[in-house]
């Protein structure tokens, strides 16, 4: 069994993680966008001068941090990309942390910035 990709296979991985962190990117300058850069009479579509229902501001609340949440995830997101794109350059992307074999194409072009093999994760899961 091989135990690295070639130069080929690692350009063609480069590109799909560079893709991804431009999606991710996007998406966390969306998020910040809607959700931070508003105020909270802005973000409730109010216009009138009236004060705020006690419901609507849990609403609005709720909804701020939900979105917070979401660029908190996408940031990990963020973070694991770049981490895989190190890995490119040090010669170690696309090995599996647990056993240390090869972690199928498949699953590193849906996930490429897996650090398990299947079988490794279902154990990991598992526990």
């Amino acid at each position: 069994m091989k135990k690295k990709f070639n130069k080929k296979e690692l350009a063609e991985f480069k590109k799909i993680i560079l893709k991804r962190k431009e999606e991710v990117l996007d998406e966390i300058k969306h998020i910040s966008e809607d959700t931070l850069k508003k105020s909270q009479k802005d973000a409730s579509g109010d216009i009138s001068g009236y004060t705020y229902h006690m419901a609507d501001v849990a609403t609005d609340t709720y909804d701020r941090e939900f979105s917070l949440g979401l660029a908190s995830n996408e940031r990990e997101a963020l973070y694991e990309l770049d981490d895989a794109l190190k890995k490119i350059d040090e010669g170690a992307f696309g090995i599996c942390e647990g056993c240390k074999s090869l972690i199928s194409k498949v699953r590193l072009r849906a996930v490429p910035y897996a650090r398990l093999c299947v079988k490794c994760q279902q154990k990991k899961e598992k526990r």
